[in-house]
């Protein structure tokens, strides 16, 4: 049996199990709470490593491996600042938005959250917010496409535009169907391959190459700067890289996971198990990139025509190729995850954020979980388009789209959850200006080459929403009330002090 027969057969059954747990929710997904949000039933676990695999997308295995293997360790500052965040939006904002969530008429996505947290009469908040989510979002499932199309590329000679319609078929037709529910229990199976996969190739690669030390030398005969995290990076360029963590108090697709907890409480076993998971990825992804630029310095005769594609070329070079097919089920994994939950948020967007803000229908649940089957297709179609010249490269698209989110929403939803005096005027203004920044700010290239446009982003969001809140705040009875009665119940469902 021929190599590419072994991978094949790893990924048909790899697959097969994702549309599987599709139709298992499909059963038990009946109203449009299921669809979105699983009526808020997830366990610490599932959560955990559902936000993780959403969360890290194609970037993990394609993106960051790639950009370590070209620069170095310079670039390792992303993930720095990615842990930082990810430990703090689950140590503050989960606990808080799973309880203020369900206190501000039970919102099952961040615009109703913010609309009825504020008591927004004007929609306005409401139907801005959905139009980020649908703007942005739309780039961001396309890095997803553009993922898939690269990893069949790379993993079989096949066609470009064959591997994003393969990816994106299976996807939808699992996200489409089964909802949340699928979502992020195809997650949590994803999130385990990932893991076991990144730390497989850098284990296995380092005795290939010769050993740590063995492994060191050939990095430094390359460049000896590959191993340094300060040679060639400028204080700004740190920033920046740090900066990426202030998008995780803006990611709707993230913090979703925390409104579907089952409890406030199992935030915080939901935080030990993601962030343990996030660190091993991290490393793992670090070690695979290390790992090759050795490899292929000792193995000149061999080429990488795709830096992006070192963790698939690893996984093919050091395994069996039915085990190099598990590898390769770990890339898609991370793709399909990450395209499947901002799928779904996407469509709930569309549904619950604008068509029933906009139109005010009476449809039935039914009819609504229908209407976000059909957005979750439209979307895909519509990212599958842009995707199809491929013109940018999935860590530059997901970059984008990561700014915008936490531009927009980040400061947003920090006020929300710890500032009673935070008004609709405020959050909408401050969220316009931070998404404009955004979109401004990415498209000159003196800009984003010195500094990534979240900071400026994210700093005049809070700004002006703190200005404008100030100078707009009236009390109101509902809203003190809501408020006290959050603070409360997140205190008496508070974790001890860790």
């Amino acid at each position: 049996m021929s190599d590419t027969a072994y991978q094949l057969i790893a990924l048909v059954i790899y697959m097969v199990a994702m549309l599987a747990i599709g139709a298992w929710a499909y059963s038990r997904t009946s109203s449009l709470d299921d669809y979105m949000l699983a009526d808020r039933g997830l366990g610490p676990a599932v959560s955990a490593l559902s936000a993780g695999a959403s969360d890290m997308s194609g970037w993990l295995l394609l993106g960051l491996p790639g950009a370590i293997y070209v620069s170095g360790l310079g670039e390792a500052w992303i993930a720095v600042g990615l842990t930082i965040g990810a430990w703090l939006n689950w140590k503050f904002v989960a606990p808080r938005l799973r309880t203020y969530t369900e206190v501000a008429n039970n919102s099952i996505t961040v615009p109703s959250f913010l609309e009825n947290r504020l008591k927004d009469r004007s929609r306005l908040l409401r139907i801005a917010s959905g139009i980020i989510i649908v703007l942005f979002f739309t780039f961001y499932v396309s890095s997803g496409v553009v993922a898939g199309g690269v990893f069949f590329e790379s993993s079989f000679d096949a066609s470009y535009h064959t591997g994003m319609i393969v990816v994106t078929a299976v996807v939808v037709a699992y996200t489409l169907f089964g909802g949340f529910l699928a979502v992020s229990y195809t997650d949590f199976v994803q999130g385990t391959i990932m893991v076991l996969a990144l730390v497989m190739v850098p284990v296995v690669g380092v005795f290939v190459t010769g050993g740590f030390a063995e492994t060191a030398d050939s990095i430094r005969a390359v460049d000896p700067d590959r191993l340094s995290m300060v040679a060639g990076v400028t204080g700004l360029g740190v920033i920046s890289s740090l900066a990426w963590g202030l998008g995780y108090f803006g990611q709707p697709h993230i913090i979703v996971r925390f409104m579907a907890l089952r409890t406030p409480q199992e935030a915080k076993q939901a935080r030990r198990i993601g962030i343990g998971w996030m660190l091993i990825s991290l490393f793992g992804a670090i070690g695979t990139a290390l790992v090759g630029i050795a490899y292929f310095q000792q193995n000149p005769e061999e080429t990488l025509d795709d830096p992006e594609a070192i963790f698939l070329a690893m996984g093919q070079i050091l395994f069996h190729p039915l085990v190099a097919g598990i590898m390769l089920a770990a890339v898609l994994a991370a793709i399909m995850s990450t395209i499947s939950s901002q799928l779904l948020v996407t469509s709930s967007a569309l549904v619950e954020d604008l068509y029933k803000a906009v139109f005010k229908t009476n449809a039935s649940q039914k009819q609504l979980v229908f209407l976000g089957r059909m957005c979750v297709l439209v979307v895909a179609i519509i990212a599958s388009a842009l995707a199809w010249e491929q013109s940018d490269t999935i860590l530059g698209l997901v970059a984008y789209a990561w700014a915008g989110f936490g531009a927009s929403f980040g400061p947003v939803i920090l006020l929300a959850l710890y500032w009673r005096r935070l008004t609709a005027a405020g959050a909408l203004a401050g969220m316009v200006v931070g998404a404009v920044t955004v979109v401004i700010w990415g498209n000159v290239d003196v800009l984003t080459d010195n500094l990534y446009e979240i900071v400026p982003g994210f700093a005049l969001n809070l700004i002006v929403a703190v200005l404008v809140s100030l100078a707009t705040y009236k009390p109101d009875p509902t809203i003190e009330d809501e408020f006290d009665r959050a603070v409360e119940y997140a205190e008496r469902e508070a974790e001890p002090a860790a």
